[in-house]
């Protein structure tokens, strides 16, 4: 049997283990990250691809703390896709270069001060009639559309953009059992007759995070889960157009955030957020999806929406405890000994969650190029290296009507 030690293992494979895995290599440190299923499999996949740069956690009139700490991530993020930044994202490709808002007058009024104030001006800018996107430029359309400073990803070709650049770093393991050895841990074996074991972990597996914290006794830091029902629909791209858009409503929340994602057969599918997602929760997959019909035809009572196909999907976003349940309002990262858990919050975040993780191994004072990583290229059984997996759209197995 033979023992591989390396420096960092990161469990968990969504936008937060990979960005970290990437941040890591990068400054020097010997790293590689664990993933059990696929890449990007959960709470990273079913996510909208939007990176918010703050503006729907401002829609009550008023710039919020989350507003503030997400407001950087736009430029960041363009940055990476320039390959120029922190990550080398320019093997991933944008769905949409902005976010749209739109409400109907009598809403849109309540806030005109505020999104001419200066804070708001330079993160969205007010469209004319003219300028109109479908569907918004047809005559029964009566609102406003504002074109906000955030940009909408293909969340496969970010997760493929980062697997293919540390492809040698990445390997499909399910982590059963963790135990401690001499300052470090063993983690099980990653190919024929070779066990891994590592001196620094960071957990980086959203909901995951939870097991793997009592797997290693320990009792903080606690996980909270926000649930979310987020319908879908599907038809050709002559009945839904390309829409990148939230709904204004009276409440912090938007009504719906739809995000678009084409399919191969000249279809497009609708993903929708926001608090259509949220307040479904508890419905049946039925009684969702005729919630989501109604409020759609009431948001676009000019549309036609009789051809579409519809599923849905139920998924939970895990986050760090908070004392009140509420979303926090940026990443949290925990250390304790040499462990080290984090939660990004929002896809947006993982950045500031990776600036975090780092800092947190830098007080570890784990050395840099401490070991030579050739042994992954010359493995006679060399581990099974993690794919990237499916969109929620590409999971559905049966659509309605």
């Amino acid at each position: 049997m033979t023992h591989q030690s390396v420096d960092i293992a990161i469990i968990g494979g969504g936008i937060a283990g990979l960005w970290t895995l990437a941040r890591l290599i990068k400054e020097g440190y010997q790293a590689i990250l664990l993933e059990a299923d696929s890449l990007g499999s959960v709470q990273t996949g079913a996510s909208q691809g939007i990176i918010h740069g703050g503006t729907k956690y401002a829609l009550t009139g008023k710039l919020t703390h989350s507003a503030q700490s997400i407001g950087q991530m736009p430029q960041r993020w363009q940055a990476c896709l320039e390959g120029r930044g922190e990550v080398d994202l320019s093997g991933a490709y944008k769905l949409s270069d902005h976010q749209y808002l739109w409400s109907n007058k009598s809403i849109a009024s309540r806030l005109t001060g505020f999104f001419a104030s200066k804070v708001m001006s330079s993160r969205m800018g007010h469209l004319k009639p003219s300028e109109y996107m479908p569907p918004f430029n047809h005559p029964g359309f009566q609102g406003e559309v504002y074109q906000l400073d955030e940009p909408v990803l293909d969340i496969k070709s970010v997760l493929e953009a980062i697997r293919v650049q540390y492809a040698e770093s990445i390997m499909q393991m399910r982590v059963g059992d963790i135990q401690s050895d001499s300052g470090g841990y063993r983690l099980g074996s990653i190919a024929d007759n070779i066990k891994l074991c590592a001196h620094t972990l960071i957990l980086t597996a959203g909901a995951g995070n939870k097991r793997l914290l009592e797997i290693l006794g320990q009792e903080q830091p606690q996980q909270q889960l926000r649930p979310l029902f987020m319908p879908m629909l599907k038809a050709s791209k002559s009945v839904l157009p390309g829409l990148y858009a939230h709904c204004l409503g009276a409440s912090a929340l938007p009504k719906m955030t739809i995000t678009s994602h084409p399919l191969d057969n000249n279809q497009i599918v609708w993903y929708l957020g926001g608090e259509i997602a949220e307040q479904g929760v508890g419905r049946t997959d039925v009684e969702q999806i005729q919630a989501a019909k109604a409020e759609l035809q009431k948001l676009m009572p000019w549309m036609d929406f009789s051809s579409c196909e519809w599923s849905v999907l139920a998924i939970d976003r895990a986050e760090p405890e908070m004392p009140d349940g509420s979303r926090p309002a940026e990443p949290e990262v925990f250390r304790r000994n040499n462990i080290i858990t984090a939660w990004p919050v929002k896809l947006a975040m993982a950045p500031i969650m990776a600036d975090k993780i780092l800092a947190k191994v830098q007080q570890l004072g784990v050395a840099l190029n401490a070991r030579d990583t050739a042994w992954r290229a010359e493995m006679k059984n060399k581990p099974v290296q993690a794919d990237t997996g499916q969109l929620p759209w590409e999971k559905v197995a049966r659509w309605l009507k």
